[in-house]
């Protein structure tokens, strides 16, 4: 049987393995909970399973927690929601409802933009049904837009 050291630290490996390969710096912190149960094996060998899970789940916890605390999104991520920042900025679609600075309106897409040809659009100025528009943010659930000028 392996001795739970390399059970701990081998655990750990794979979790901070997996954190490289999903980049969440969610599966980091049980990663190194884990390392640090193994290290602190290596110190005591004889630390009953008990104690090991107790400073297992203390550790990944907390440093979960104070990770949390201390993070801080970029405020473009929250207008972006599951998208790369700004990919969407600057594609092009068609009005299909006007849309002007009292009233929302729709735009259409030819290739689908996160995972819809369809969204509600807002515009600072008057756009009527068929004009090409293009994304200037995504804000929520609708898209902020503009009158596209083609360059020649």
């Amino acid at each position: 049987m392996i001795e739970p050291i390399w059970l701990w630290g081998i655990l750990g490996l794979m979790l901070v393995a997996m954190e490289m390969m999903n980049e969440t710096f969610y599966i980091l912190w049980f990663g190194i909970a884990a390392l640090i149960v193994s290290v602190c094996l290596y110190f005591f060998p004889e630390l009953h399973a008990g104690w090991q899970f107790l400073i297992f789940a203390i550790f990944s916890l907390g440093s979960l927690a104070i990770w949390k605390i201390y993070y801080r999104k970029s405020p473009d991520l929250d207008l972006k929601v599951g998208q790369s920042q700004g990919d969407e900025v600057g594609r092009i679609g068609t009005i299909v409802e006007a849309v002007n600075r009292k009233q929302n309106g729709r735009i259409q897409f030819a290739q689908g933009v996160m995972g819809s040809k369809e969204w509600t659009a807002i515009s600072e100025e008057e756009l009527e049904v068929g004009s090409e528009a293009e994304i200037t943010a995504v804000v929520g659930n609708a898209m902020t837009v503009k009158r596209h000028i083609p360059s020649h």
